[in-house]
């Protein structure tokens, strides 16, 4: 999974993001090129439009939901979603908050930018239970004349078996 979370998990407000991180963005677009992407339909439905060289895998409860692009394939379960990366090396999981929760006991590893301050959101990041998850790697980031808020990218390893869909 990946995502940017504040210190109170906070992940977005009205179905978008809380800040403006350019370094992040480019994290994101570096880890997640080239894989295959697992959000929910609000998620989707942020971007102007699919992200380039990804495969973009919508989750949905409306079966009627459909997509008009390529790189775009829509299911309705977080397992069928799994399915389809089952055989990957790796895929990630992006948001928004309904689909970490569900997607959070099959993860094997998280890539998390976490903002040094709080927001008013309406979407949240699970709990990372560190008895669960061991921190593998840091890097904080300063504040600067690009980036209002200091964030550190942490990588967080499972401690204990993932499930299988």
């Amino acid at each position: 999974m990946i995502a940017a979370i504040g210190k109170n998990n906070g992940l977005g407000k009205d179905n978008d993001l809380i800040w403006h991180l350019p370094d992040d963005f480019k994290r994101f677009k570096q880890l997640t090129t080239g894989h295959k992407i697992i959000m929910g339909r609000k998620t989707f439905e942020s971007f102007p439009k699919p992200l380039p060289n990804r495969t973009h895998i919508i989750i949905t409860r409306d079966k009627n939901y459909t997509v008009d692009f390529s790189s775009c394939i829509v299911v309705f379960s977080i397992k069928e979603a799994l399915d389809l990366v089952r055989d990957d090396t790796l895929a990630y999981i992006i948001g928004g908050g309904e689909i970490y929760d569900l997607g959070m006991p099959y993860a094997d590893v998280l890539e998390i930018t976490r903002v040094h301050e709080s927001f008013e959101a309406d979407t949240f990041f699970p709990h990372i239970d560190e008895k669960l998850w061991k921190l593998t790697k840091e890097e904080f980031h300063p504040r600067d004349e690009r980036h209002k808020h200091e964030f550190t990218y942490l990588t967080y390893q499972r401690r204990l078996k993932t499930k299988t869909p």
